[in-house]
């Protein structure tokens, strides 16, 4: 097992009063003068795991434990499982378990890794497809990857460099829904509390949190309760590549912090052999 480096332990270094104050300003459970007031603060941002990093996660084993170096997970070891995409060419961590609280995730593959072209749509007009996916039913965690254009009408240049990270979170979300509707009315149904960039060996990445305002379950009735989602975007070939993570706002305070180590950890990978790239065969279904 191989401990990864402490850039990796805590990738959206929010303040943990300004996260409150936003996510307290988007339900509107606090006053907007005062959210206005307390936002203004600049939340430090982590950037980035280094070359050396990439080097080790691409040559060691597929299990990982993350010892956390501040925050609620001080006392915690976090072990972490990765996935490597050879037909889409990109890997990423995700928590199995808390050793030190008999704690396992109890994740199952529900989208095994496929095609752009063959993968299933996320929106009428079949641009942002998931390319794979695994939940934990148990725990309401979701992590997924998707594919798609960027949205040009969002996204006024094509120099990725000259990209907003809050326009790329935009361009994403625009194309994110099941509904027949538009894309500003899918833009909507979302609310972004931040977007930042970094520059990781010369590619951008694009990192963001999000609320969706409406919840998978049955029984969640409650007006404010909504799903929080933390997402990394990279672009490659003309595509958005896209890592989603996401829980019950109720369970952000407990699971937040696994799911920002798995944004975080997403990254592109060198293509080989098997890479199939997006715009090869858009349409073939098998």
């Amino acid at each position: 097992m191989l401990p990864l480096s402490p850039s990796l332990s805590n990738p959206f270094c929010f303040r943990c009063q300004n996260r409150a104050v936003l996510v307290r300003k988007e339900c509107g459970l606090i006053p907007k003068a005062m959210a206005n007031s307390s936002a203004r603060r600049e939340p430090a941002f982590f950037n980035g795991l280094g070359r050396r990093d990439l080097v080790l996660f691409g040559l060691s084993s597929s299990l990982f434990v993350v010892a956390p170096s501040s925050g609620l997970l001080a006392e915690e070891e976090l072990k972490m499982a990765s996935v490597v995409d050879d037909i889409n060419a990109y890997s990423y961590l995700y928590p199995v378990g808390l050793p030190s609280k008999n704690f396992m995730f109890k994740w199952v593959e529900s989208r095994k890794p496929e095609r752009y072209s063959s993968a299933a749509p996320l929106s009428p007009d079949a641009r942002l497809r998931i390319v794979s996916e695994r939940v934990d039913i148990i725990d309401n965690l979701i992590i997924s990857v998707s594919i798609g254009p960027p949205n040009f009408q969002i996204l006024k240049s094509k120099e990725k460099s000259s990209w907003a990270a809050k326009d790329v979170a935009d361009s994403v979300l625009s194309d994110k829904s099941a509904l027949r509707v538009t894309s500003t009315q899918r833009l909507a149904e979302s609310s972004v509390l931040d977007a930042h960039s970094s520059d990781i060996n010369g590619e951008p990445y694009w990192y963001y949190e999000y609320l969706v305002r409406k919840s998978p379950t049955k029984t969640a009735q409650e007006s404010n309760l909504y799903r929080h989602y933390v997402a990394s975007t990279a672009e490659r070939d003309g595509y958005l590549y896209t890592l989603n993570a996401s829980t019950l706002s109720k369970q952000w305070t407990k699971m937040g912090p696994f799911l920002e180590k798995t944004v975080s950890s997403f990254r592109l990978l060198p293509p080989t052999e098997n890479y199939v790239p997006p715009y090869k065969d858009p349409w073939r279904f098998w």
